[in-house]
C-alpha cells in the first residue's frame, strides 16, 4: 500500500486552543500552531497582549480574553469553540509558580497554583470532550515542567506538586480517551527564555543551566516548535500518555 502522499506536520483545517497565550510559550504556541494551517483560539487574560497576537497573525487568529480559574470562562470558550463546530488540538499552557518555604506560604498562595496549573486543566478537559471525541484525530498536549519530573532546589511546593500531576493526568486521560480517538501527552520543558524565567536574564541562572544541562547551554525560544508540532499532529499518530521532556538533558543525568 503507498504511503499517503500529505504533509503530517501541517494542521490545515484544525482548529487548536491555546491557553495562557499572552506571552511566553503560550504566545509562541499559538503562532506555530497558526502558522501550521490551524485556527487558533488564544486565551488568557491580558486583552492587549492577544489582541497584538491577532494583529500580527490576521486571519484564522481568535482572541477571548479571561482568567482560566474563572468557571465562566471556561464556558464561554467551549461555546465558542462549538461555534467552529470541532476541536482538533488543545494546549492546556496557562500556568503560575509560587515561590518561598511552604511554611512562609498562605493558603491562598497555594490555592491560586492549584487552580490555574490543574483545576483549570481538568475542568477544560471535561468540558471540551464532547468536541474532542468528536474530531478525526485530536490531541490534547498538557504543558508540564521538569519539575514535573524532578523537584527543584528552590521552594515552590504547589509547582512541583501540581505539574506532577499533570503528567499523571495525561497518562490518565489517554487511558480514558485512547480507544476513542483522542491523544494526550505532555510537554516538560526546562528553562526556557520567558516571562516566568525573566528571559533568562539572571547571569546565575544561566550559569546554573549550562552547569545542569548536557548541552551545556540555554535553550532558544523556537527550539520547543518541533516538539509542539510533534505533538499536535499526525507526526506523532501512534504516540499517546507520554512525556516529551525538552531540558537540554537536564534529567537525564
Amino acid at each position: 500500500m503507498a504511503p499517503e502522499h500529505t504533509d503530517p506536520w501541517r494542521l490545515d483545517g484544525r482548529v487548536a486552543l491555546v491557553t495562557g497565550a499572552s506571552s511566553g510559550l503560550g504566545d509562541r504556541f499559538a503562532r506555530v500552531l497558526h502558522a501550521a494551517g490551524a485556527s487558533v483560539v488564544a486565551t488568557a487574560r491580558r486583552a492587549d497582549r492577544l489582541a497584538d497576537l491577532a494583529s500580527e497573525c490576521g486571519e484564522r487568529m481568535h482572541t477571548i480574553a479571561g482568567d482560566i480559574t474563572d468557571a465562566h470562562h471556561r464556558r464561554t470558550l467551549i461555546e465558542r469553540l462549538q461555534g467552529f463546530g470541532r476541536l482538533d488540538v488543545l494546549v492546556n499552557n496557562a500556568g503560575v509558580c509560587d515561590d518561598g518555604p511552604i511554611e512562609q506560604q498562605s493558603l491562598e498562595d497555594l490555592l491560586r497554583v492549584v487552580d490555574v496549573n490543574l483545576i483549570s486543566v481538568l475542568d477544560l478537559c471535561r468540558l471540551s470532550a464532547p468536541l474532542l471525541l468528536a474530531a478525526p484525530a485530536a490531541s490534547v498536549i498538557n504543558v508540564a515542567s521538569i519539575y514535573g519530573i524532578v523537584a527543584s532546589r528552590g521552594p515552590m511546593a504547589a509547582y512541583n506538586a501540581t505539574k506532577g500531576a499533570l503528567i499523571n493526568l495525561t497518562r490518565q486521560l489517554a487511558a480514558q480517551w485512547g480507544d476513542r480517538g483522542v491523544r494526550v501527552n505532555a510537554l516538560a520543558p526546562g528553562y526556557f527564555p520567558t516571562e516566568l524565567t525573566g528571559f533568562l536574564t539572571d547571569a546565575a541562572l544561566v550559569g546554573s543551566i549550562r552547569e545542569h544541562t548536557l548541552l551545556a547551554r540555554p535553550p532558544l525560544l523556537q527550539e520547543i516548535d518541533g516538539p509542539l508540532l510533534f505533538l499536535a499532529t499526525a507526526a506523532s499518530s501512534y504516540m499517546t500518555g507520554q512525556v516529551l521532556v525538552i531540558d537540554g538533558g537536564w534529567t537525564a543525568a
